[in-house]
């Protein structure tokens, strides 16, 4: 079967995508490797998207994804390996199939960043985490820090504050990329304790993680006990299996406008994995619904 939109990965984007592309009665299939919803289906709480104050990135997720399924759009959980451009079609290439459409709307978003300290990898479950959300429950009245100075890494420590008995908050800089709400109510928790213009240098573990080893600017050093290490310093753009139909930035975002066209015709960017301004939910809904039109204008042209 031939579609007329494939969208690679479903996020918001991605399922805003779908649900315009199928409002528009175009044939819809996206395909994605692990679940619906992307990174926001881990956030504990979402409460700066219109109409929906407070909702969890699942419920928000699975709202999305059952009405594109209402909708008409199918899913196929499968990782997308390569996009061909054969001119007025393309084939998008799984490890197990390959499918062919009209336009592709990539909108994969990114993967977590990593510290790249020693021993992060085989300590992952057993102390180290990338999702406070999933995790923080194991850490109930016990000591964690939270790595990072983005709007997660702040979210993440107002959620395990409400957990564990304490929360160091590591950053390298002394200034934070998140909002200044969210760092305001952090200053007024007691279980709290910023460690600024510091990094990770070390992880120490027998079984579990037991500790860290934190330097500051100044070349102090201190070990830190600790259970739990939430890791939350950005991420990284799933765009490198289509360098060959799409150009990428030195960071490996795509290059696009904000009318989400790439180089090639008939192929789409939209999301977190493209080159813009703000990153936030309600952009990369936004993006969806811009390419998914973009998409239908040029499948009609």
């Amino acid at each position: 079967m031939k579609y007329d939109i494939i969208i690679v990965g479903a996020g918001p984007a991605g399922m805003t995508a779908a649900i315009y592309a199928r409002r528009a009665n175009k044939t819809a299939l996206l395909l994605e490797a692990a679940s619906y919803g992307g990174q926001i289906i881990n956030a504990h709480k979402i409460e700066n998207y219109p109409a929906e104050p407070h909702i969890s990135g699942f419920d928000f997720a699975t709202k999305m994804y059952e009405q594109a399924k209402e909708l008409g759009a199918e899913f196929r959980f499968e990782k997308v390996i390569a996009i061909k451009d054969n001119g007025d079609t393309k084939v998008v290439s799984t490890p197990s199939a390959e499918y062919e459409c009209g336009a592709v709307i990539i909108a994969t978003g990114s993967d977590k960043r990593k510290l790249g300290v020693a021993r992060e990898d085989e300590l992952v479950g057993r102390g180290v985490s990338y999702c406070a959300a999933c995790d923080g429950a194991f850490f109930r009245k016990k000591t964690v820090a939270v790595a990072g100075g983005t709007r997660t890494a702040l979210e993440d420590a107002l959620y395990l504050a409400d957990i564990a008995e304490k929360v160091y908050l590591i950053h390298r800089l002394d200034k934070f990329h998140g909002a200044e709400a969210d760092y305001e109510r952090l200053q007024a928790r007691d279980n709290v304790e910023f460690l600024l213009n510091c990094e990770i240098t070390a992880l120490n573990a027998d079984k579990k993680l037991e500790s860290i080893n934190v330097k500051s600017k100044d070349g102090s050093t201190q070990t830190v006990e600790v259970s739990g290490l939430f890791v939350a310093v950005g991420r990284v753009p799933e765009n490198q299996n289509f360098a060959s139909v799409i150009d990428l930035d030195e960071k490996g975002y795509a290059v696009s406008g904000e009318d989400c066209l790439t180089k090639t015709k008939g192929i789409f960017v939209a999301g977190d994995n493209r080159v813009k301004q703000v990153r936030q939910l309600v952009t990369a809904a936004a993006d969806g619904a811009v390419a998914a039109t973009a998409a239908v204008k040029y499948l009609n042209s």
